[in-house]
């Protein structure tokens, strides 16, 4: 028998929903989902317009998906740079809020 919660989230919370919001994508699957390339993707971060890597340890890092695809429907949906970075900020803090660690400078 699969023990859920009342939110009908299995036990561990790990349904797939759960899985896909805590996935962490490595820099070519970030440059791929972004259409951008290696240069402009941490010109974008060095300008506000994309979250800082999540550290994996040593000099491993990667996004959530979860902020790449916010990000990419920011874009598609004509917000303003202004707006990316009001975004970008409001991700990070909930990140940072959630218990995560501070996202790597210059990563």
């Amino acid at each position: 028998m699969n023990s859920t919660l009342t939110t009908g989230e299995p036990a561990l919370g790990l349904g797939s929903d759960s899985l896909r919001a805590c996935t962490l994508l490595r820099l070519p699957e970030v440059l791929r989902a972004r259409g951008r390339s290696r240069s402009m993707h941490y010109s974008d971060i060095e300008r506000g317009l994309f979250t800082h890597a999540v550290s994996l340890g040593g000099n491993c890092v990667a996004w959530p998906a979860s902020e790449v695809v916010a990000l990419n429907w920011a874009r598609i949906s004509g917000m303003s740079e202004e707006e990316i970075r009001a975004l970008v900020m409001r991700l990070e803090a909930m990140r940072n809020s959630n218990g995560a660690t501070e996202p790597r400078q210059g990563a």
